[in-house]
C-alpha cells in the first residue's frame, strides 16, 4: 500500500490523508472502539508519503515550504509530510537532442536547412531547477539560435566541408550559455545540410566543369612535356645520322610485323630518314599484285 502511494501524484496523497483524518474524527466522537485502527492507518499514510525513491541516474529536488532544501538520491530517502515535497527528479544521464535551422541564409546569401544533434547532460541538478524554468526547452532553443548564428557567419562551401569545425564552434558557444544552468554541452554534430534543388544542380554542373578543366590542364601539360622530349630527340638525331637511320629501320620493322599492314610516310621524310632504300627492300618481299610469285631456288 505504501509503495502504491509513493507512485501517485502529491494531491492524491493529500486527498487520502484528508479522508483518513475525517474517518478518525468520526469514530473518535462516536466513541467507537475501532478508532485506534484508523489512527494507525492514518499514520501509515503519513509515513508512506514521506518515503521517496530515486533511480540510480536521478536526483530529487526537495523543497521545504517552497524553498530549496536539499538534493536527494539515488535510492531511498525521506521527507517531512505536508512540509517537504519533491519538486521533480532530474535525469543526469547524457542526452541526445536533435534540432534544426530552417531556411537560414549563409554568409553568401544561400538559403539552407541544417539538421544537427546535441549531446548534453545535467551536472548540477540544483541549478537546472532554480536557474531556468524548463531546462530541456531552453537547451533546444539556445542550440537553434547558436546554429543559425553559425550558418550566418560561414559560406555554403564551409558548411559543406567543415562540419566538424563548425560543430565545435557551436558547442563552445552553447556551453558558455548553458553552464550557469548546471548543464554542459559535450558535442554538436551537424548531420545534414540541405540546399535548394536548383542550386544543387548548378553546383553539380560547376563541379563537372571544374573536373573537365583540370583534365584539360593535365592533358596540355603532358603534351608540352612530350613536345620537349621530341625536340630533345630531334637534336640528338641531327647530330647522329646513324642513330636516325637505325630508328627508321625500327619504325619500319614495327610497322610491318602485322600481316597486311601498310605504312604511309611523307615524301619529305623518305630522304631525311633514309627510308628510300628500306622501302625498296621491303617491296622486294611483297608479291606482285595480279602476277605470280617468284619461285624459290631449289
Amino acid at each position: 500500500m505504501g509503495l502504491t502511494l509513493m507512485l501517485v501524484p502529491r494531491w492524491y496523497k493529500l486527498v487520502a490523508m484528508a479522508v483518513g483524518y475525517w474517518v478518525i474524527l468520526r469514530f473518535a466522537f462516536r466513541g467507537a472502539v475501532l478508532w485506534p485502527l484508523h489512527l494507525s492507518a492514518y499514520l501509515g499514510l503519513l509515513i508512506a508519503t514521506s518515503v521517496q525513491i530515486a533511480e540510480q541516474w536521478e536526483k530529487g529536488v526537495v523543497l521545504r515550504l517552497g524553498k530549496f532544501k536539499a538534493m536527494r538520491g539515488p535510492g531511498y530517502f525521506g521527507i517531512l509530510p505536508l512540509v517537504d515535497r519533491v519538486d521533480r527528479f532530474i535525469d543526469c544521464r547524457v542526452r541526445a537532442t536533435d534540432f534544426r535551422a530552417e531556411t537560414t541564409l549563409t554568409r553568401d546569401t544561400v538559403p539552407v536547412n541544417v539538421d544537427a544533434i546535441a549531446f548534453w547532460l545535467v551536472w548540477d541538478a540544483k541549478m537546472s531547477v532554480l536557474e531556468v524554468e524548463n531546462y530541456v526547452e531552453a537547451v533546444v532553443l539556445s542550440a537553434q539560435t547558436a546554429l543559425r548564428d553559425a550558418i550566418g557567419r560561414h559560406e555554403l562551401s564551409e558548411m559543406l566541408a567543415d562540419r566538424e569545425k563548425i560543430g565545435q564552434q557551436i558547442q563552445q558557444a552553447l556551453d558558455r550559455k548553458t553552464d550557469p544552468w548546471g548543464i554542459t554541452i559535450q558535442s554538436i554534430e551537424i548531420r545534414d545540410v540541405v540546399i535548394p534543388k536548383g542550386l544543387e544542380d548548378a553546383m553539380s554542373r560547376q563541379a563537372q566543369a571544374e573536373r573537365e578543366r583540370q583534365s584539360r590542364v593535365i592533358l596540355g601539360t603532358a603534351e608540352t612535356e612530350i613536345a620537349a622530349k621530341f625536340a630533345k630527340a630531334s637534336e640528338a638525331y641531327r647530330d647522329n645520322p646513324v642513330a636516325l637511320h637505325l630508328r627508321a629501320m625500327n619504325m619500319v620493322f614495327e610497322g610491318l610485323k602485322q600481316k597486311g599492314s601498310m605504312i604511309i610516310v611523307p615524301s619529305s621524310a623518305v630522304e631525311t630518314m633514309g627510308l628510300g632504300a628500306l622501302g625498296g627492300l621491303t617491296a622486294l618481299g611483297q608479291p606482285i599484285p595480279g602476277g605470280r610469285a617468284t619461285p624459290e631456288p631449289p
